[in-house]
């Protein structure tokens, strides 16, 4: 504890007393409190971290990015996976540029020290994986910005946060208003749309095949599942008072026992594995295809959005299919595929619903007959 008090301590002393920084520079706090002078609006940088090259091209800043790691490498050969991650669909130079170190934040020093160009700033979601931020830029030279990647739910001004603080070093900070007024402007619609939903007009529902570090079958759910909490379905995995997002395994015979009236499957499920994916699970488990849903066909695929880290697009994305196929009436004016293209339009600059459901069997946005 006292440990904890003094870095605190130690970090606002640090901002406070802190250099003022150079004609062309700034100073700002990152996510770990630390005071880190970076260039003015930097023309060359790396995005390290699962989630952190997405948010450089929401900012509309992709062209500044001089190397990648393993997981932007690796997309020709990760399937649905790859197809689950608009940015790099809409930016595919991602595969063929340098290697800077291993995903999910593993960076490599003697990488990175032997680039050409050279980034100026290294920005770091998830920053205490791999190499500290403090041991990468004395083994590299170059400032790193420590950054969180919150969420849509209970870290939402997390990600507000790091997306104005990527936007104010990034020259951006006009578009990072822009993105943080879309998101609320598309929370607050689905909110009017489904508040004053009568309780007895909600049916339960059940997502499965959620993706947590790869795919799972379904069992895998999440109780704060995203697009359930914005059209305010009744989820029957929900927790009283769960708001964060997290995912989880259920048994079997829960799920046998809540019976949802309606079935959501994350086709993220689809890379489990020919006999691991829901699919398979709904069609040949003789208890899962007992549930009343399966049997009146009432299942519907999604976009998969755990994809690595948060593709935050696609969680809007499937709310409003979501709602669209709990309450059909309150959405009569929606569709989904073209609201998801608008969504992906605005956040990575292209409209790839259809490609990224090309690579999901054409089963987004969908009702599943898992008999076929």
């Amino acid at each position: 504890m006292f440990r904890s008090r003094f870095l605190l301590f130690s970090a606002a002393l640090l901002a406070l007393f802190a250099l003022p920084a150079l004609a062309g520079e700034i100073a700002v706090v990152d996510s770990l409190g630390r005071s880190v002078t970076v260039p003015e609006s930097p023309e060359r940088i790396i995005a390290s971290g699962s989630g952190c090259l997405r948010m450089v091209v929401y900012l509309q800043a992709q062209d500044r990015v001089v190397a990648v790691d393993s997981a932007e490498k690796r997309t020709a050969d990760l399937g649905a996976t790859a197809t689950s991650r608009p940015y790099s669909i809409a930016n595919p130079q991602f595969m063929d540029m340098p290697l800077f170190g291993e995903f999910r934040g593993l960076d490599s020093p003697e990488l990175i020290a032997g680039l050409s160009p050279q980034p100026q700033v290294i920005l770091k979601l998830s920053p205490l994986a791999g190499p500290h931020p403090d041991v990468l830029t004395e083994k590299t030279g170059i400032p790193v910005i420590g950054l969180d990647a919150g969420n849509l739910t209970d870290k939402k001004d997390d990600f507000y946060t790091t997306l104005r603080l990527m936007g104010r070093i990034l020259g951006k900070a006009e578009r990072a208003e822009e993105i943080v007024s879309f998101f609320e402007d598309h929370l607050a619609d689905l909110s009017r749309r489904t508040e004053d939903v009568p309780e007895s007009d909600r049916p339960t529902c059940y997502i499965g095949g959620v993706s947590s570090r790869g795919a799972h079958g379904f069992t895998s759910t999440e109780p704060g599942y995203p697009p359930f909490v914005y059209t305010n379905a009744n989820n029957a995995a929900a927790e009283p008072g769960e708001k964060g997002s997290q995912v989880a395994q259920i048994a079997k015979e829960k799920l046998l026992e809540w019976d949802p009236e309606v079935l959501f499957i994350d086709l993220g499920t689809v890379n489990a594995g020919e006999q691991a994916n829901s699919l398979y699970q709904l069609r040949e488990d003789p208890a899962l295809s007992s549930l009343t849903a399966v049997r009146e066909g009432r299942i519907y695929g999604v976009l998969p959005y755990n994809s690595y880290s948060l593709n935050f697009g696609s969680v809007l994305a499937d709310a409003y299919f979501v709602g669209k196929t709990l309450y059909p009436d309150r959405f009569a004016d929606v569709d989904p595929a073209a609201m998801a293209d608008e969504i992906y339009s605005f956040l990575v600059g292209e409209p790839v619903f259809h490609r990224m459901n090309e690579g999901l069997g054409g089963l987004a946005f969908s009702k599943i007959e898992v008999g076929e």
